[in-house]
């Protein structure tokens, strides 16, 4: 590499920042560049007017615990009777070491270019523009869906108090909770901090009350003093078998927990879209990252684990799907034992989840598209912004698909979302499969250019396995996750089309993009690892000394 490295320029012809000035020396046109020697760069942070206004606290409970949703605390029960207690356990293990795989990468990724976009424009940037212009816009079409679906979701979580509940209740409860998690939204990035830290705080507390909850009633607690132990494991048996008997049932019955295990940790790769809106990004998610393996070993393998103790797979109110606390695997076995105080603290605490999920994920759609916009994917007014760096043209955007969960009180405009929303479920695995190859070419780039990656603020040593790893098994997921459907006597149109529409959609907007803007595919050597990542210097921030105790034990918890 050489000592200087060519100044980028904007159509101002003003010279943007030099790269990282922790790997190469900051230059002007003193170096001896001229603006002949370089190519305009599409990467120019000259129009990104959003503003670092999160803390580190902010950013640690979004990391542990902003994706806990109904998906996990509801959803466990039919993991449980799909494939037993030791398959659904099995099912989360895996999916959750491709989760964490796919989190080393983009979070390597992030610390180093902790800039607006994500990993969308770590897609587009390091991989090619055509696949980031059809990730990109898949996700957004993803999120846009699920957004009204959590409202749903927190206005049937309302109803299990409501003795009277009717269209017109619903009706009131949805649009209560569509203003307060707008308002979130628009009242700026800090207020989402805030409140996120609170909701993460809440299924933090939830999760561990579960798991000791749990515990004490497997062990002879319960009012019952029945001590449970493994009796559940034994029989009805470790493994539920699911369409065949014997070992191909059994093993259908894990593989097809894969799917609703992934939808547990679902939106949890947006946490590189707070790297552009948090002080002292590659501190704070360097922290995150490290974080984040015991956050997925203690609240999403350690309570599946607990629950499957619990319940036998053969309990019929597993498969229940009353959208309440009446759902959760957790009530089915506290009311089994006796215990009837705690249905009403879960479903309160759930409820703070869904409500939790439909603002993060206005959050995390907004950013999206204002990235989009920013490098020319979306409608340029989209990157708009308030002088206090609030992307609100994207915000009043995303604002508008909320209308789309008033859709539920029609019967069957209720049937055609849920159709859509299961559409868009493989999304998924294909992101976390691309962010996967996307990282094998980010590291050859560094690698090319003569930047060792140890000298970084983060790297996982373990690279490329955790890449590698990520995508073999979004490959055979995406690729047999509609078995189901080949089965005698089990072909359903609209399913087969549900597992598998994702696939062309993603090709056509890839090719679509190819073809009309015909990008150029860079060779490694050739990829842009330095403009418009700015230096440690421009993104540290010294933290403020604490102002009292309470203020010194959340800064020892939580940064």
């Amino acid at each position: 590499m050489s000592a200087a490295t060519p100044p980028v320029y904007n159509d101002d012809d003003k010279i943007l920042p030099a790269g990282n000035a922790a790997i190469t020396s900051v230059v002007d046109e003193e170096a001896g560049f001229t603006k002949d020697d370089v190519k305009v760069d599409v990467h120019t942070n000259l129009y990104d007017g959003v503003q670092r206004k999160m803390e580190q606290r902010h950013m640690q409970m979004i990391a542990l615990a902003g994706t806990l949703g109904t998906g996990l605390f509801l959803g466990a029960g039919k993991t449980i009777a799909h494939g037993g207690p030791v398959g659904s356990l099995l099912a989360y293990i895996l999916t959750g070491s491709i989760v964490y795989s796919m989190l080393v990468c983009v979070g390597e990724m992030a610390v180093y270019a902790p800039i607006s976009g994500g990993y969308v424009h770590f897609i587009e940037r390091w991989l090619n523009p055509s696949v980031g212009f059809a990730i990109g816009w898949q996700v957004c079409f993803q999120y846009c869906l699920f957004l009204p679906s959590e409202v749903i979701s927190a206005s049937i979580l309302i109803s299990y108090w409501d003795q009277t509940f009717s269209k017109s209740h619903q009706a009131g409860y949805m649009i209560a909770l569509m203003v307060g998690a707008a308002a979130i939204n628009f009242f700026g990035v800090r207020w989402f901090g805030e409140s996120e830290f609170i909701f993460a705080f809440i299924k933090i507390a939830l999760v561990i009350g579960l798991i000791i909850a749990g515990l004490v009633v497997d062990l002879g607690g319960g009012p019952d003093h029945d001590r449970i132990g493994f009796r559940y494991w034994k029989d009805p048996g470790a493994f539920a078998e699911y369409h065949f008997e014997g070992d191909l049932g059994k093993f259908l019955g894990f593989f097809t927990n894969l799917l609703q295990a992934a939808g547990s940790f679902a939106g949890i790769e947006s946490i590189a879209y707070a790297a552009a809106e948090v002080k002292n990004p590659r501190v704070a998610l360097t922290k995150a990252i490290k974080r984040l393996f015991w956050r997925i070993t203690i609240f999403y393998i350690l309570l599946i684990f607990v629950v499957g103790l619990l319940v036998p797979y053969t309990d019929k109110s597993l498969l229940q799907s009353t959208g309440t606390a009446a759902s959760s695997p957790f009530v089915i076995a506290f009311s089994r034992a006796g215990i009837k105080v705690l249905p009403s603290i879960i479903n309160a605490a759930v409820l703070t989840s869904a409500f939790s999920a439909g603002s993060s994920l206005m959050y995390s759609v907004s950013r999206m598209l204002y990235g989009l916009s920013l490098r020319g994917y979306a409608p340029r007014v989209l990157s708009k912004t308030t002088k206090k760096g609030l992307p609100i043209v994207s915000l009043c955007f995303v604002s508008i698909f909320y209308a789309l969960a008033f859709m539920t009180l029609s019967k069957g405009a209720s049937t055609v979302l849920n159709w859509l929303s299961n559409l868009n479920a493989l999304i998924g695995y294909i992101t976390w499969g691309t962010i996967g190859v996307t990282y094998l070419r980010f590291k050859k780039g560094l690698e090319a250019q003569g930047i060792n990656r140890k000298t970084l603020h983060y790297h996982n040593s373990l690279q490329p396995y955790p890449a590698y790893w990520v995508i073999f098994w979004s490959t055979i997921i995406i690729i047999f996750n509609g078995w189901e459907v080949f089965t005698k006597g089990s072909w359903n149109s609209s399913n087969f089309v549900i597992a598998y529409i994702g696939l062309p959609v993603f090709s056509i907007l890839t090719l679509g993009y190819w073809l009309i803007k015909k990008p150029k595919h860079l060779k490694i050597d050739e990829l842009d690892m330095f403009s418009n990542i700015p230096t440690d210097e421009q993104v540290s921030y010294e933290e403020p000394p604490p102002k009292n105790f309470g203020v010194k034990i959340v800064n020892f918890l939580f940064t």
